[in-house]
């Protein structure tokens, strides 16, 4: 079924080089290997008339001093400080004015961030969802929008992970979860 791409937005998530370049803090080649996907992807969704999110995963140095339990710099290291270049999106994306880019402090893009009233404010209901890595920020986040009514739609060669084994379970929990995955040569949006 086709999107409408007055309705629809790809969310991009996390497309850092923390995570997609290789001096990034925590590189991945899958990652890296997702960005010609994810751009072609926007690109098909920018010409049809569909909205663009980019979301950063950003970390005040000071986030987790204080914190009972969560606590992602424990568990990952230090990554994608604050202020920091593996904080910034890859220079291989084409982010232009009009794309929101949204700034989070967890693997969820809505806890806490403007994506929900971003999307409110712009009858966005239909979400196509890329980037890295997927069994993290890309399943949370696709998990938090179905919660929120919106229909999450994980794009499954559009992701970044670390073992292909992460892809799959994303993917198929995913499919799962929520009952919609799909390829980028499967999305096709309406016509104006």
């Amino acid at each position: 079924m086709p999107y409408d791409p007055s309705e629809t937005a790809v969310i991009v998530v996390d497309m850092q080089n923390g995570f997609c370049h290789p001096d990034g803090n925590l590189y991945a080649e899958p990652s890296e290997a997702a960005i010609g996907p994810v751009t072609a992807l926007v690109e098909r969704a920018r010409e049809a008339g569909a909205t663009v999110v980019y979301t950063r995963d950003v970390h005040p140095p000071e986030q987790f001093d204080e914190t009972y339990y969560y606590d992602e710099f424990d568990r990952w290291g230090e990554h994608v400080v604050e202020g920091s270049w593996d904080a910034e999106l890859v220079a291989g994306l084409d982010v232009r004015e009009g794309d929101h880019v949204v700034e989070k402090h967890t693997y969820d893009a809505f806890y806490r961030t403007d994506l929900e009233g971003y999307l409110d404010a712009h009858g966005i209901s239909d979400l196509l969802i890329c980037g890295t890595l997927a069994n993290v920020c890309v399943l949370h986040t696709a998990g938090s929008a179905g919660l929120r009514d919106y229909r999450p739609v994980v794009v499954e060669d559009a992701l970044g992970y670390i073992t292909e084994d992460h892809r799959e379970y994303a993917v198929e929990h995913a499919n799962w979860l929520f009952g919609e995955t799909t390829t980028r040569e499967s999305v096709a949006f309406l016509e104006a």
